[in-house]
């Protein structure tokens, strides 16, 4: 079960968005890569890097800060989102360093672009699904589909996608708890693995996480909850490995 820290990346800066609106963002640092040095010396397992720039403008922009941390921890699993639309933009990734690419605009958009993906890049596709009342958000979550979410997923069951990244839109940045029952109704229709992402808040979301370890959720994305010290990223991850273990 893994505790994944979010870095999320906006005019080269690492900040935190409110229900991903651009203008809400928190700047909590400078320089990606020492932010990543900071969750990779708290013990983190696997990072979760988000390009909010490029989720918008619907190609890569902070091409380099990842290509720099993929560099500087050639070891640490690394999976990246945001302006992920070309193949030639996931072979960059790959060829950088990068374990797992997230498509999630374009997967709504052209679901033939991901299983040609997951065939040129077997083991390295991720689909990122974000949703807002059930509903698929795109381009950054400034647009809401007529497509839900689960409909969404099932369609890329035998796709060899290796996961899912769940992100609930009205939790996203709100400290208000996962919603699980979302979460694992989505798991349970597709078959993928689930990654839950937004409103991971503290010790007790992360105990309820690995109670639901068996429904297929393989672990959560935490963000302003480890940022503003609500959760200790080193106790989360810890208190996975005992209970996994036990």
């Amino acid at each position: 079960m893994l505790i994944i820290p979010a870095i999320d990346l906006k005019d080269g800066h690492c900040v935190r968005l409110l229900q991903g609106r651009m203008e809400d963002a928190t700047v909590f640092g400078a320089d990606p890569v020492a932010m990543a040095t900071r969750w990779v010396e708290a013990g983190c397992k696997r990072l979760h890097l988000v390009d909010l720039n490029g989720a918008f403008e619907g190609a890569p922009i902070h091409a380099d800060a990842v290509l720099r941390i993929a560099q500087k921890y050639p070891k640490l699993p690394i999976q990246i989102g945001g302006g992920i639309r070309s193949l030639e933009t996931i072979a960059h990734y790959i060829e950088a360093g990068v374990s797992w690419c997230i498509i999630g605009t374009k997967a709504l958009q052209d679901p033939d672009f991901v299983k040609a993906a997951c065939k040129q890049f077997p083991g390295k596709i991720i689909v990122g699904i974000d949703a807002k009342d059930g509903w698929v958000a795109t381009d950054g979550w400034a647009d809401i589909s007529n497509v839900k979410a689960t409909d969404l997923a099932v369609g890329f069951a035998d796709a060899g996608v290796s996961a899912i990244v769940y992100t609930d839109i009205s939790r996203d940045g709100m400290m208000q708890g996962v919603n699980w029952p979302a979460t694992q109704a989505l798991a349970a229709a597709c078959g993928i693995p689930v990654i839950a992402s937004g409103g991971v808040t503290n010790m007790n979301d992360v105990t309820e996480l690995c109670q639901h370890a068996q429904s297929g959720i393989a672990g959560a994305i935490t963000g302003r909850a480890i940022y503003e010290g609500t959760l200790d990223l080193s106790a989360a991850q810890q208190y996975c490995d005992r209970y996994t273990s036990a």
